[in-house]
């Protein structure tokens, strides 16, 4: 499983701080692996700290299809606010139709949250992200991990969601838990 993205499912905590353990993508082997204990499970984490899709997709041959995976996971909302709606589409539907055409499995993630959005903006510039990967989800027919809505419970109260966040815009490793159990959904 090759997990693609920006510095969420990177690890990276309070920057300049890096928990590769803490962070979902291992935090979900440990998981896989009490569930499957007799399965050879092995994950690569191609995630970059400030990339958006469109870079990920630039990159996405020669640093993910490489390895050949059985499943890719795709995190790249929070940063895809820079590079706008319609060239993160592009992006994203870009990897799915690579992956796709090399017969590997996809799952993409909503955004996790930013302490910074005002969730109780409905047209918030998040939320319009985390719409949009519903939508490439279900045309695609891929799987979703929907980690915007995971976190949805913490949104009115940002002192709550505080306690989910090492930083502004990255989670602690509570904030990984939530994202890692969305994923167990898929396996269990």
């Amino acid at each position: 499983m090759v997990f693609h993205g920006h510095s969420v499912p990177a690890g990276y905590f309070k920057t300049p701080q890096v928990n590769t353990l803490g962070a979902y993508p291992n935090l979900f082997l440990k998981k896989l692996k009490a569930i499957y204990p007799l399965a050879v499970v092995n994950i690569i984490v191609t995630a970059i700290g400030g990339e958006n899709s469109v870079q990920g997709a630039e990159r996405f041959t020669q640093d993910v299809l490489i390895h050949k995976p059985d499943l890719i996971l795709i995190d790249y909302a929070l940063n895809d606010r820079s590079c706008g709606l319609e060239k993160a589409y592009l992006a994203w539907n870009q990897m799915i139709k690579q992956a796709k055409d090399h017969g590997i499995k996809v799952i993409l993630l909503t955004p996790s949250p930013d302490q910074s959005v005002n969730y109780a903006d409905p047209e918030n510039e998040l939320k319009k992200h985390a719409d949009q990967i519903r939508k490439i989800a279900r045309e695609n027919q891929v799987g979703l991990v929907d980690s915007y809505q995971a976190f949805e419970f913490l949104y009115p109260e940002k002192e709550q969601l505080s306690k989910y966040m090492a930083q502004v815009n990255h989670p602690n490793e509570l904030g990984h838990e939530l994202i890692a159990n969305e994923l167990m959904k898929w396996f269990q």
